[in-house]
């Protein structure tokens, strides 16, 4: 498959770095869609000279979608949000956006298209996202019926969200007061979702207009996964677990700020595990035994640890 020509949508995003790096090692030429090249820049490294192109593109932009897309083999669509911003709403990006990339891709003749969703997508959530997720879903399906769906749970892994929010909030504070303390997780590796996205982009039966949920080895809570990134930097902290609706005041208050770190929308996600799924197919189908959190979490947390490299542990 070396030499083909693959489009990744948000490809400078935490998952689109590896996804870039994977298929510049494989051969393939990327092209990489964001909408402000100037800060994707940090990608053109991971490939040979000329193997990795920057353009801008726009979900709500037709026409710079089409030259985005145009003439490539495949299309990685990875875009989404954690919160609604001016124009950057989950109606905008993760439903309208997704259908539109998958509409022009089979204008185009893409042969195969990947859509990044999510654990927890369905019609029936309570949560803004976890709809537009669905919808953005149904869209795809509609417009590219071979497409593939992949959804991962917490994705974790050296510039996450996750592990590395809460281990600064674990130095900043005495305690730690979070809601959903017993929701259960399954975390991911960014690399094993990123193998499984390379690999379904190649297309083939096992892949094509199939759903995936791509969890770890682990179910862990909330509190159990703080526990281990505790243990890990070296630092413990009492968990105390907020009631919903003092939650729910909280983010009220917090989602009022420009880059919120706590939304109504995420404490209602919260309500619900985050874990594959009795029966839904995963990473079986690829081959790939994912990485546990124990082995992935080391890699990355001596930054936090109170000596760096030079911390006991």
């Amino acid at each position: 498959m070396a030499g083909r020509l693959v489009t990744v949508i948000g490809g400078s995003g935490f998952i689109g770095r590896y996804i870039v790096e994977r298929l510049a090692r494989s051969g393939d030429h990327v092209r990489v869609a964001v909408r402000r090249p100037n800060e994707a820049l940090f990608l053109k490294p991971l490939g040979d000279l000329g193997q990795i192109q920057l353009v801008a593109a726009n979900l709500k932009n037709d026409q710079s979608l089409r030259r985005a897309i145009k003439g490539a083999d495949a299309v990685i669509n990875l875009v989404g949000v954690l919160f609604n911003s001016g124009g950057q709403t989950f109606q905008a990006l993760q439903a309208g956006g997704a259908g539109a990339v998958a509409r022009i891709a089979a204008e185009e003749n893409v042969r195969h298209m990947v859509h990044m969703s999510a654990i927890g997508a369905t019609h029936a959530s309570d949560s803004e996202y976890a709809r537009t997720k669905a919808a953005g879903e149904d869209a795809v399906l509609q417009a590219f019926p071979t497409a593939t769906i992949l959804r991962p749970s917490v994705v974790i892994g050296a510039e996450d969200g996750f592990f590395n929010r809460f281990a600064k909030l674990t130095k900043l504070f005495p305690l730690l007061p979070i809601p959903g303390a017993e929701t259960r997780f399954q975390p991911v590796f960014v690399d094993d979702v990123a193998e499984a996205a390379v690999i379904a982009s190649r297309g083939g039966d096992l892949f094509e207009g199939k759903t995936f949920e791509l969890g770890g080895p682990q179910v862990l809570s909330l509190r159990a996964l703080l526990e281990v990134m505790m243990d890990d930097i070296g630092v413990r902290r009492p968990i105390i677990n907020v009631p919903w609706g003092i939650a729910m005041l909280q983010a009220t208050l917090m989602q009022l700020l420009p880059t919120p770190p706590l939304t109504r929308d995420q404490v209602t996600l919260l309500r619900q595990d985050n874990i594959v799924a009795d029966g839904a197919v995963g990473f079986d189908v690829f081959g790939i035994s994912p990485a546990s959190v124990k082995s992935v979490l080391p890699r990355y947390s001596v930054q936090h640890r109170r000596k760096g490299q030079f911390s006991a542990r």
